[in-house]
């Protein structure tokens, strides 16, 4: 069996220091919107564009700190891990299964905790904030980008197969997930 470690895995080095810089953009945006909604509770937050396009609905909903702190904090903490392991792995650090393994357990974390904010947005809040798909946006394709790795730095061959894949499987969940919110708030009517 080949040693699949010795290879540097540059584009997903690449990709996580770009998606990781985006999510912590769009988490550093949504505290922004929070801190200026707690500072003027009647204030309109700049990402509020109709009433299905908005942040404040679910900043200020309990599912917005499911925690007991506004969620994007967990953003503005947890992007910071991709840019690292990006910046590491393009230095060529060369990273233990064990490691890649809990990588993919928080990249997991945040990709069910990402599936469940959709399904609140749409179900139960009934809108679409625009710096939470941001966030969905990236943290999508970053589970799908470190799920193949990890399985592919453990041996498993038929993911090397899968790598090409990442961005089809992406635009594919982006397309279930445009599907449900046109089926249940038409967002479409917005345009």
């Amino acid at each position: 069996m080949p040693d699949t470690r010795s290879e540097r895995p540059t584009a997903l080095a690449v990709w996580l220091i770009v998606g990781g810089a985006i999510g912590w953009w769009a988490a550093f945006s949504l505290t922004m919107e929070r801190f200026a909604l707690l500072a003027d509770p009647e204030a309109i937050a700049t990402c509020d564009f109709s009433l299905l396009v908005q942040c404040t609905a679910n900043l200020e909903s309990a599912q917005g700190s499911i925690f007991g702190f506004p969620n994007p904090i967990i953003g503005l903490a947890g992007w910071v891990a991709p840019i690292v392991v990006g910046f590491a792995l393009l230095a060529g650090a060369r990273f233990a299964r064990w490691f890649w393994w809990c990588f993919w357990a928080g990249t997991a974390f945040a990709f069910g905790f990402v599936l469940w904010l959709i399904g609140q947005s749409v179900f139960a809040l009934g809108t679409l904030c625009p710096w939470c798909m941001v966030t969905w946006a990236v943290t999508i394709p970053t589970f799908y980008a470190v799920t193949v790795h990890a399985l592919r730095i453990s041996g498993v061959g038929w993911a090397r197969r899968l790598a090409p894949w990442v961005p089809l499987m992406a635009i594919l969940t982006y397309a279930v997930v445009a599907v449900i919110a046109q089926v249940q708030l038409n967002w479409l009517a917005q345009f």
